[in-house]
């Protein structure tokens, strides 16, 4: 039995959907999270890339804007802040705290904060950290009512947020500074409040192994040499002073807990 061409043609058509539709899935699901590995390329990059032009962004009281790099490049554009570090509004805020978020989370190996630099735009000193393509807000997906496909891995990175936050004195983390990317990582941006207060927004109630070990052996002078030129001293003796706040918590639930409903492997 023949098929006429017509039926053929229309076969073919419902193929090439089932493809795109294939396609479009994978596309979603996609990581955003280009830099993992390519830290020092990235940072080099977002540095000295040729800026196009400038929007504004709708988004964040600290109005930054939204960079375009020229076409070709290794990214294709960067958040840019101007904030010289000063009070203003009732909170203190600096670009450099922007550059200071980055470089604790390298230290403890999160890969939450996208690269972060400083960079001279026009006459101003700036922070310029990547703009993460292919994101949503967090507040967005809530809107939506979607839920993390593996949630034990969703609420292994929140808790992981949490603490970061925590150690940070983010005490500007929203929904909307909260990325979302297709495979469900959290990035986090907009740290030009961190830093300046011993607050700690969160309660901790858990922490995976790999993450607590790192904060126990994370030390002043490592942390010093990485922000000494971003933050004062002040700042990161209460650094410190959290760090060793976060891990004393964790180790008194572990006594009265124990380490099964404490420690995530």
């Amino acid at each position: 039995m023949r098929t006429s061409p017509l039926i053929r043609a229309a076969i073919q058509i419902a193929g090439l959907f089932v493809v795109l539709d294939h396609l479009q899935a994978q596309t979603s699901a996609a990581g955003a999270k280009v830099w993992i590995g390519r830290y020092a390329e990235f940072e080099e990059f977002i540095r000295t890339a040729s800026i196009d032009r400038f929007e504004e962004t709708k988004v964040g009281v600290t109005r930054p804007k939204h960079a375009f790099f020229a076409p070709g490049g290794l990214a294709a554009g960067g958040t840019v802040k101007v904030l010289p570090p000063r009070r203003q509004g009732g909170y203190f805020e600096s670009y450099k705290s922007e550059i200071a978020a980055y470089k604790i989370d390298r230290l403890l190996q999160l890969d939450m904060v996208p690269p972060t630099v400083e960079r001279r735009v026009g006459d101003d000193l700036a922070s310029i950290q990547l703009w993460v393509e292919g994101t949503r807000t967090i507040k967005e997906v809530q809107r939506l009512k979607e839920h993390a496909p593996d949630p034990a891995s969703w609420n292994r990175q929140v808790y992981r947020q949490r603490i970061f936050d925590n150690l940070v004195a983010n005490i500007d983390d929203n929904a909307g500074n909260l990325l979302i990317d297709g495979a469900w990582n959290i990035i986090k941006v907009d740290h030009s409040r961190s830093f300046a207060t011993d607050k700690m927004p969160f309660e901790l109630t858990r922490i995976d192994r790999e993450l607590y070990q790192r904060l126990q052996t994370l030390d002043e002078a490592a942390v010093t040499r990485e922000v000494a030129d971003l933050i004062d001293g002040d700042a990161v003796g209460g650094l410190m002073k959290r760090r060793a706040e976060i891990v004393r918590k964790f180790q008194s639930l572990i006594t009265k807990n124990g380490e099964a409903r404490v420690l995530i492997p």
